[in-house]
């Protein structure tokens, strides 16, 4: 019963997150996709190229939406695509300082918010993880007993 009530909380907790996320989102003029595009392009390693493929994975929508949500982007001045010299059918997509901006403005309030509620968040996967990590050491425990 402590796991069903640890998974409802938890699920309960990232739904607030991400609600409050998109509020805070909009108040700095982004729609909540928008913010998401802008975190995913930046967030990328260091060597992963920003193409449409990688976006449209990482926010786990379909090529065309991607293409779209970059549109949009792309005509507030946020983002850039820029065609690969080698393969002209690969596109990239560059972070513009307008975009950073907006998406910086974003992701300072999202981390302090985290940063003070994010205890709770942790304490119910760490609750999940030690029921799931504990029942095999006593079923362990048993067998030698």
């Amino acid at each position: 019963m402590a796991e069903y009530r640890a998974l409802a909380e938890l699920r309960y907790r990232i739904r607030l997150f991400l609600r409050e996320g998109d509020t805070t989102a909009l108040s700095e003029g982004l729609e909540p996709q928008q913010y998401q595009m802008l975190l995913a392009i930046r967030g990328l390693r260091e060597r992963e190229l920003a193409t449409i493929g990688t976006l449209a994975e990482r926010l786990a929508i379909k090529h065309h939406s991607a293409v779209e949500l970059i549109d949009r982007l792309e005509k507030r001045s946020f983002v850039k695509r820029l065609r690969e010299k080698e393969d002209r059918r690969q596109v990239r997509v560059l972070l513009l300082p307008r975009g950073e901006k907006a998406l910086a403005g974003v992701v300072k309030e999202r981390i302090g918010e985290l940063r003070a509620t994010g205890s709770a968040l942790v304490r119910n996967i760490e609750t999940l993880l030690e029921r799931r990590n504990g029942n095999p050491r006593k079923k362990s425990a048993r067998k030698g007993a």
